[in-house]
């Protein structure tokens, strides 16, 4: 029976690391992402763009030797861009969230590591689980502020992100805007951070009590001996 809640509680330690890692695997997929933006042209030369936090994607028709082609094109989002809060802003919030999901990583796998050793140390893993759920909380503040701050404005509000003037089409062409993964991906990455957060912070509860109850089973084996 013993053996057998050891392997619940080694398990249900693994799936919140599992959780921590793959809400980390989506967050650089967030934003590595070029469909934070995804609008439509009247405009035959590029027809759609997709946007990125930090750079932007699009084909263009071009005439090469007497026949149309189209041509994957890449620039960065630079200073020439008019750009919008929400995109700045989001630059900064989706790399902090990342790396708070970093750092809860190295917390987490150290925690899971000095359990699977029996490692008598119950308050160095109470700070590892505590400063792991503290910051998959943040990073998931971080990444849900970012993509609903970004759709909203997006499809409700009014962007000021504008292209140069060197780029083959103007803000005025647009025609229609189109809705990306970018935001359902978010949400999800959020409350995986979230779920792992929560997990986290039951196994510091469930050590706080297991530190209460060992002495007191200590003792009464030690009564039960003399």
């Amino acid at each position: 029976m013993n053996a057998q809640l050891q392997w619940k509680n080694f398990s249900f330690k693994l799936v919140c690391l599992f959780f921590s890692y793959l809400s980390w695997a989506l967050g650089i997929g967030l934003a590595c992402s070029r469909s934070w933006r995804v609008w439509e042209f009247n405009s035959d030369v590029v027809p759609i763009v997709f946007i990125g936090l930090w750079d932007v994607f699009f084909s263009q028709t071009s005439n090469i030797s007497g026949s149309m082609a189209e041509v994957p094109m890449h620039c960065r989002i630079n200073g020439s861009w008019v750009i919008s809060d929400e995109i700045q802003y989001g630059q900064d919030l989706i790399l902090l969230a990342n790396f708070m999901k970093s750092v809860a990583l190295v917390f987490g796998s150290l925690a899971l590591f000095i359990s699977c050793i029996n490692g008598p140390y119950p308050d160095f893993l109470q700070s590892c689980y505590n400063i792991s759920a503290f910051f998959l909380f943040l990073s998931s503040s971080c990444t849900m502020v970012t993509v609903s701050w970004n759709f909203t404005v997006d499809f409700y509000g009014e962007t000021t992100l504008d292209f140069p003037l060197s780029f083959p089409v103007e803000k005025e062409m647009l025609r229609k805007k189109h809705l990306s993964y970018v935001f359902p991906l978010g949400i999800v990455t959020a409350t995986l951070s979230l779920t792992s957060a929560a997990m986290f912070f039951c196994e510091t509860r469930s050590l706080k009590h297991w530190n209460r109850e060992k002495p007191m089973a200590v003792a009464e084996h030690s009564k039960q001996k003399v």
